[in-house]
């Protein structure tokens, strides 16, 4: 176990470079990642199977002090989530007419907008010297409410450009987001004397999957990837990151929240979970408007990395 951890640190301290590795390998060979994107088990994707490992990963680390705490303290919590499902989709609608995208693309933009808080947000909370807790219960709301809010953002939002199927992408959502999570919180409560070496491990699991979800992606829109209109797309990605952690630490500091809070809320607006965002692009709509989601899971590695960097140092 102690291995798999000091790889999975190793991991995550490069994780970036990983990613871009399998970028490289997405585009010069797409076959193995294309035959990922495109295989299912009964009605559930690969792609989905991934991330419900991923958020499997997720509940297994919860107990039910992370529910208590709440309850305890729901003020900050709740701010910070409404905060997350109000600036994001906002900034991703009006980045969407200000650099008039349509189709596919704006589609793309939005649905990251819409996601819950991205995991990787708690890890830069931590490293900034911002209140983790308070991490955790905002990505806990804001995943747990995915379900509803996403194809609700989504048809409000979006859908002038595509038909959200709201009642099966909730019940897609739910499947893929709510019972993973739900099913690690329960075996962390029946078998907490022997969790701990899984928990243990699951970061480095919750890493590879991500990983592999990033390769499929990429390797469905290998065709389509290095065209103009995908590298437009770059510079409004990363706006929208830049921006949401612009607003997300106004926001705190307008409630007159204590710097840690202002520096989880910050990170819990700005980083998405673009793994979940481009599974659901892939399920839902065209392969094509999965690209932003893998664009911004790269950038906000890199955004939230330097961001915290800069505030332990100063």
């Amino acid at each position: 176990m102690q291995k798999a951890k000091q790889l999975s640190d190793t991991i995550n301290k490069f994780f970036t470079l990983f990613v871009l590795l399998i970028v490289l390998i997405a585009l010069f060979l797409p076959k193995p990642g294309t035959l990922i994107a495109t295989t299912k088990v009964g009605n559930l994707s690969a792609v989905s199977i991934l991330l419900m490992i991923v958020l499997f990963g997720m509940g297994i680390t919860l107990t039910p002090a992370d529910f208590k705490r709440v309850v305890q303290k729901p003020v900050q919590a709740l701010m910070g989530t409404v905060a997350h499902y109000v600036i994001m989709p906002f900034l991703a609608f009006l980045l969407v007419h200000l650099f008039g995208l349509t189709g596919a693309a704006a589609v793309g933009v939005i649905l990251v907008g819409s996601a819950p808080s991205g995991t990787a947000s708690n890890v830069m909370s931590f490293l900034a010297g911002g209140d983790v807790a308070l991490d955790v219960s905002i990505g806990l709301l804001s995943t747990l409410l995915a379900p509803f809010m996403l194809p609700l953002l989504l048809k409000m939002l979006a859908g002038k450009w595509v038909d959200v199927p709201f009642q099966s992408m909730f019940l897609s959502a739910f499947e893929i987001v709510v019972i993973p999570v739900a099913l690690g919180l329960t075996v962390h409560m029946v078998f907490q004397k022997h969790v701990q070496k899984i928990i243990n491990v699951m970061p480095l699991v919750s890493q590879v999957m991500i990983v592999l979800i990033i390769l499929a992606v990429l390797s469905a829109n290998s065709k389509t990837i290095l065209a103009v209109s995908t590298l437009a797309l770059i510079p409004i990605v990363m706006l929208h990151n830049l921006l949401g952690y612009l607003f997300g630490f106004l926001f705190a500091k307008l409630l007159k929240m204590d710097t840690a809070q202002q520096k989880a809320i910050t990170f819990e607006v700005g980083m998405q979970d673009s793994a979940l965002a481009s599974t659901l692009a892939i399920s839902f709509f065209e392969p094509a408007s999965a690209i932003s989601a893998v664009i911004f899971s790269v950038w906000h590695n890199i955004s939230g990395s330097v961001l915290a960097s800069i505030w332990k140092n100063h």
